[in-house]
């Protein structure tokens, strides 16, 4: 091969490089994704076969588009492996849950509902709360809490914690 098709040959590979860098750098904000984690699990009896669970969290959207919740999942997974799913408490309820269940404490964050929305480059701190069919003591000692977000659009974002 001559020299100078090598030159024009080296000069193509770094202008396509130069190209997939900024291409691939250029969308990075455009991928809709969520980072956080648990902050504290509190529980407590509602009746004789019925648990809440109180989730405080903290999430971060590091994208270019904002995180419209359109629902809001929370399950446990028990001792022997088997899941159970909560029914989530809506976003209004959670005052009255506080105020009628004094055994919680207090309320230390907003809650999370559907249509909020988590903005870009933003950080918050939330709340969500489930009731679970089962006693106190089954939920308390459940291994682990799974809480779940899905966008309107249809991306989710997942965390765990333990209850303890």
């Amino acid at each position: 091969m001559n020299k100078r098709l090598l030159i024009f040959v080296a000069i193509g590979v770094v202008a396509v490089g130069v190209a997939v860098f900024l291409t691939v750098t250029g969308n990075e904000g455009s991928h809709l994704q969520l980072q956080g984690k648990i902050l504290k699990v509190r529980t407590g009896a509602l009746g004789d076969a019925n648990s809440i669970a109180v989730l405080d969290f903290r999430v971060e959207n590091p994208s270019d588009i904002p995180f419209v919740v359109g629902n809001v999942e929370l399950t446990v997974e028990k001792k022997n492996g088997e899941t159970a799913d909560g029914v989530t408490t809506s976003k209004p309820d959670l005052k009255q849950l506080f105020q009628y269940n004094r055994f919680l404490g207090d309320q230390y964050n907003e809650g999370l509902g559907m249509k909020d929305t988590i903005a870009p480059h933003s950080m918050v701190d939330r709340m969500v709360a489930a009731r679970f069919d089962m006693t106190s003591k089954e939920l308390d000692s459940s291994k682990t809490i799974h809480l779940s977000l899905h966008d309107v659009d249809g991306p989710s974002w997942e965390t765990s914690g333990s209850i303890q």
